[in-house]
């Protein structure tokens, strides 16, 4: 058989990544082989087999349905706002909107300053996660969704800012251009000649980030936000494998959803 002429850039880099993953796995006290350990398969099993079968009494399903409905409404009233934050940021961060560049092909000293200022603030909003800023605003807010909608529109709206800025810079130029060499506004560059060549990359990103609200919403629940992941942690505070098995099926539908919607309205944009 020919020998891989590759072998030894293969071996080497394969040698790398062992040397550096190694050290990284004895830090993190990787030990999956706990996992098999007649004690874990124990707890395991009698953990699991409490699932079957999952909760179904109309008093808890109605419970669920309140908790899910709160979940949804975290997320989307978060993403909400999220949107109302990084779009004004999205038009300060964007050189391609940027009209005094217009003349020279250079961004002026002033604009330029306020656009590295507001690209900070996206940094330090997309810095710290969600479920921090939840359980910052718990203690500020108190218990309950407001914490999980602030927490959600801070993070996310230092996210969309960076990613809508990004895609609109890698679109195409021409329209934009077109449109701010004869006087247009920077909104109307925006509306009129980046948004129709970026609107299908967009819309999809922000359903994508929609859906990682409804996933983070769940998870800030189990710091006091409330929604479903409220729910979830009290249940398993009391062991009762039957209310988990029936929110996680229900949460496994909330995200093939959120999935859905995405699918259908590239589909509409495409």
């Amino acid at each position: 058989m020919p020998r891989d002429p590759a072998w030894r850039g293969r071996l080497t880099a394969t040698a790398v990544v062992l040397l550096v993953l190694w050290p990284m796995l004895v830090q993190a006290e990787f030990k999956p082989w706990i996992l098999w350990d007649a004690q874990s398969l124990s707890a395991t099993w009698q953990f699991l087999s409490s699932f079957v079968p999952p909760a179904h009494s109309a008093e808890f399903l109605a419970i669920v349905a309140t908790s899910t409905w709160e979940t949804i409404a975290m997320a989307t009233a978060g993403m909400a706002l999220a949107m109302l934050g990084a779009i004004p940021l999205t038009l300060l961060v964007t050189e391609r909107l940027s009209i005094s560049r217009l003349g020279s092909g250079k961004v002026a000293p002033l604009p330029a300053a306020l656009r590295h200022a507001v690209r900070t603030l996206l940094v330090v909003l997309r810095s710290v996660p969600e479920l921090v800023w939840a359980l910052l605003l718990v203690r500020i807010v108190g218990l309950g969704p407001t914490a999980g909608v602030i927490a959600i529109a801070l993070t996310y709206c230092g996210m969309l800012g960076k990613v809508y800025a990004e895609i609109l810079e890698s679109s195409d130029a021409a329209a934009c251009n077109a449109l701010l060499n004869n006087g247009s506004s920077r909104l109307a560059a925006l509306l009129y000649g980046a948004l129709p060549e970026a609107a299908a990359e967009l819309v999809s990103y922000t359903i994508y980030r929609w859906e990682c609200a409804i996933r983070g919403s769940v998870v800030m629940g189990f710091v006091g936000a409330g929604g479903l992941g409220q729910r979830m942690d009290e249940s398993m505070k009391m062991m009762a494998g039957d209310e988990l098995a029936t929110m996680l099926m229900v949460f496994v539908v909330l995200v093939a959803g959120a999935d859905a919607v995405s699918a259908m309205l590239r589909r509409r944009l495409s």
